[in-house]
């Protein structure tokens, strides 16, 4: 902002060069293990390596969700790369990241979905959230991030995010799981394995050499069983098939921008429609985000030693802004990416400069329609493997917020405040409103667990012995 009494052509120039220097890093080249600041580059050459292990990290769950979620996975990319770009530039190159495809939407996308949304209906309930999450991220700004902490506290941002994740469980078992179980099975125990057992940075990749593992596994076993018979993903019947079919991968054009129609008929590239109902199913969500992005600014602040708590803000609008403009365009939800804070946390280079870099290979990949359609032949029963362990991994990571932040369940407030909420999320259980209008699992969970939570609160303030106090003995 200009001060008092500059001239026009001088604020213009100052804010010129403020741009200019956002895009001019540092060139360093220090001994292995030595941190690389944001502001900081290595020569480009290993820039250029350092971001392509970011595009690897991101990539392997960058397109799995688009997948579960019914949208296409080459737009997902190139879009993750295009808001990777957005979000450095909001945040002023100050906190790296990678904006990768949310899993937190799956619940809610595939509540949509079984209520009779198409893909329009998905986005434009994306997008709807994606706003809200641009307007907490300008509220934040002004007034602090104390504000979200009163509104969701971590006791409420945990058991939101464990409803969101375990609500999936019937989608693993009712659609792949079925599809080819032994390949499912075999696929969760290598990615556990890889996930714990492999040193690093491949231990970050698991999703991506899961997938590998699982796709060569399938064809192997096309060759050695013969096709599969088995109720594929949308249909009604068991039918005979390959497990692997690259018909759609000869088919299909080196180079060209996402197109063509989605499983339900809907466009590639198409424009959002809107229900609240739901909205209301994919707003939980918007919770998850907010934890995942405050998670994200402390973890790079505590690696960087900077002071980023003047960027939660930005970084929590930049998010919502670049899902409300990737869903306008018929792409995924982005989130900032855990697997790209490991990245950073293996080779100490935390140059945003090497997140342009990835953020334009992604955008490459994205205008590869063969690219796009090896991700779209993948098995279901390599999804069913792979989401068995990503689902519960959520939810799981609802219990890593209580446990990092000490949530006392001693306390009544905390065991019975969240209790139903919890129940009715993970059961999908519905409250019919009226006779075009109902709140079912994750959202009309996540109401539960947020007004019941600070109902009590509020009521056993000042008041330790409270009656719920009782029912906790009981139990």
């Amino acid at each position: 902002m200009c001060r008092s009494g500059s001239t026009a052509l001088g604020c213009a120039r100052s804010e010129r060069r403020s741009v200019m220097s956002m895009f001019k890093w540092d060139v360093v080249n220090p001994a292995p293990g030595q941190p690389v600041a944001p502001s900081q580059r290595l020569p480009w050459g290993k820039t250029i390596g350092v971001g392509a292990q970011h595009v690897v990290a991101m990539f392997g769950a960058t397109f799995v969700f688009p997948l579960v979620m019914g949208l296409d996975p080459n737009l997902a990319i190139m879009f993750s790369g295009i808001c990777t770009i957005l979000f450095l530039l909001i945040t002023s190159n100050k906190v790296p990241s990678y904006l990768g495809t949310s899993a937190s939407f799956v619940g809610g996308v595939l509540a949509i979905r079984a209520q009779g949304g198409d893909s329009s209906d998905v986005t434009g309930a994306i997008m709807v959230a994606g706003l809200v999450l641009l307007l907490v991220g300008v509220l934040v700004h002004f007034a602090g991030s104390g504000v979200v902490h009163k509104v969701l506290p971590p006791a409420v941002t945990g058991a939101v995010v464990m409803l969101i994740g375990f609500n999936l469980a019937p989608v693993v078992a009712n659609i792949y799981w079925p599809q080819d179980q032994w390949v499912a099975l075999l696929t969760a125990v290598f990615m556990v394995c890889a996930a714990v057992l492999l040193p690093g940075f491949w231990a970050r990749i698991a999703v991506l050499l899961a997938l590998v593992f699982g796709y060569l596994l399938s064809w192997l076993f096309d060759g050695i069983f013969g096709p599969i018979t088995s109720v594929l993903g949308g249909a009604t019947e068991a039918t005979e098939h390959d497990r692997v079919s690259m018909a759609g991968v000869k088919a299909a054009d080196w180079i060209g921008l996402p197109s063509g129609t989605l499983g339900d008929g809907v466009d590639v590239v198409h424009g959002p429609s809107f229900s609240m109902t739901f909205i209301l199913l994919v707003l939980p969500g918007v919770i998850a985000l907010i934890a995942e992005n405050t998670g994200h600014v402390k973890a790079v602040a505590e690696m960087t030693g900077d002071d980023l708590d003047p960027y939660m803000g930005k970084a929590l609008g930049a998010d919502g802004f670049a899902t409300a403009l990737s869903s306008a365009f018929g792409g995924s939800p982005t989130t900032t990416y855990a697997e790209n804070i490991g990245v950073m946390g293996a080779t100490k280079v935390y140059s945003t400069a090497a997140y342009y870099v990835a953020a334009l290979v992604a955008i490459l990949l994205g205008l590869c329609p063969k690219f796009g359609a090896i991700v779209n032949a993948t098995p279901g029963g390599v999804l069913g493997g792979i989401t068995v362990v990503l689902y519960g991994m959520i939810g799981l990571i609802g219990a890593k917020i209580w446990v990092e932040n000490r949530v006392d369940f001693g306390n009544p407030v905390n065991l019975v405040g969240l209790a139903a909420g919890l129940i009715v999320g993970i059961g999908n259980v519905t409250l019919k409103i009226t006779d075009d209008f109902s709140l079912t699992g994750i959202a009309l969970g996540t109401i539960l667990v947020i007004v019941l939570y600070h109902l009590v609160n509020w009521g056993s303030r000042g008041d330790t012995e409270t009656g719920a106090y009782e029912v906790t003995r009981a139990l």
